[in-house]
């Protein structure tokens, strides 16, 4: 018996995470927090472990209510997701039509391609300039079979960013009927104030998403949000799991949200800690591309300057991302993790040639 997938799935590669060697090792290869959650969050999620026979709220009612409260935004609004990966793949799905084209950049998250390559459609990378994304570019390259704009800011796996201004001149020379995803996984870390942003999505063809995973240290509870104009959300909800956000990680999600104070000392912490990696490899030679995230991006000489460093970190217990498959075979992605990990790291990578 032949049993075959459709000749779309078949075509497709599975969406590659960082290869951790299948051990459990400190990791600078998936940009989770340098630091635990608020123990708030910690405590909460223990308490509502004993709720865990009951079916979660399929509405995140009380996590509407504190994300709209904590952002000052309207929770009729939000849509909640298994991480934001959930909501950039039913949105994608929802509004890219099949063999219509989504339009992003060169270094655009790569989940964004294979949610493209889900809906059948052509995924299109307009050319970033120093590894920051270029509006020019970007409308340059829509076609009449644009359907959806994808823009991650600040991006990943590159780190910078482009003022919001940029964005609002983005969305008003696009077509109307062009659905602009603004990708903010990382916007705790960006010090512009995203109201301007967030306000886009009242014009009715904007979606704004966030997560809890990278500044609130949830990564593993696995919860996103994002700003949906109503229209826009009806077609995404028709795509996501029912039940979609665990109640555990409902509790602490909310907890989280509610010791924003230690939520911002992590992002202060994170970024003092980033910026003298940073600046201590720049001394040493190498080459960091300036970051506005938890992580930093890493040039080398070339593909074997970058084989020689992995195995060097790797012998030692550190990983860092490889981030070949984004056409940056000559670079390491290195999560800002605690900052003994960082000074080891930074003492391999010192005493290896490859140096730009």
């Amino acid at each position: 018996m032949n049993i075959r997938a459709s000749a779309r799935i078949e075509a497709m590669s599975a969406f590659a995470l960082a290869d951790l060697g299948g051990h459990d090792v400190p990791t600078l290869a998936q940009n989770e927090s340098a630091f635990p959650p608020s123990p708030h969050a910690i405590a909460a999620g223990q308490e509502a472990a004993a709720r865990s026979p009951l079916y979660p709220d399929p509405d995140w009612t009380v996590l509407r209510n504190t994300l709209a409260a904590a952002y000052n935004v309207d929770r009729d609004l939000i849509l909640c997701g298994n991480g934001s990966m959930d909501l950039i793949a039913c949105t994608i799905r929802a509004f890219a039509h099949e063999g219509g084209e989504v339009l992003a950049t060169s270094y655009a998250y790569n989940f964004a391609a294979a949610a493209t390559a889900q809906a059948g459609a052509i995924f299109v990378k307009a050319a970033e300039t120093d590894f920051v994304v270029s509006i020019d570019n970007m409308l340059a390259a829509v076609t009449p079979a644009t359907r959806v704009a994808f823009l991650c800011n600040p991006g990943n796996p590159t780190g910078t960013r482009i003022a919001n201004s940029e964005i609002l001149r983005l969305r008003a020379a696009l077509r109307p009927d062009i659905l602009l995803i603004v990708d903010q996984a990382y916007g705790e870390f960006d010090e512009q104030d995203p109201r301007s942003i967030f306000d886009l999505v009242g014009e009715g063809n904007t979606v704004v998403l966030r997560t809890l995973s990278k500044a609130y240290g949830l990564a593993g509870a696995r919860i996103g949000w994002g700003l949906f104009p109503p229209p826009v959300a009806a077609q995404v909800r028709k795509l996501q799991n029912s039940n979609n956000v665990t109640v555990v990680s409902l509790a602490m999600a909310v907890a989280a949200l509610e010791d924003r104070d230690y939520m911002r000392l992590t992002v202060t912490r994170t970024a003092a800690i980033r910026d003298r990696f940073a600046d201590r490899l720049r001394a040493a030679g190498y080459n960091v591309v300036p970051s506005s995230t938890n992580f930093v991006l890493i040039r080398f000489g070339d593909v074997e300057a970058v084989r020689l460093a992995e195995q060097a970190l790797r012998q030692e217990g550190i990983i860092m991302r490889n981030v070949g498959g984004y056409g940056l075979a000559d670079c390491l992605r290195a999560t800002i993790g605690p900052e003994s990990v960082m000074e080891n790291a930074l003492r391999i990578l010192a005493a290896l040639p490859g140096r730009r």
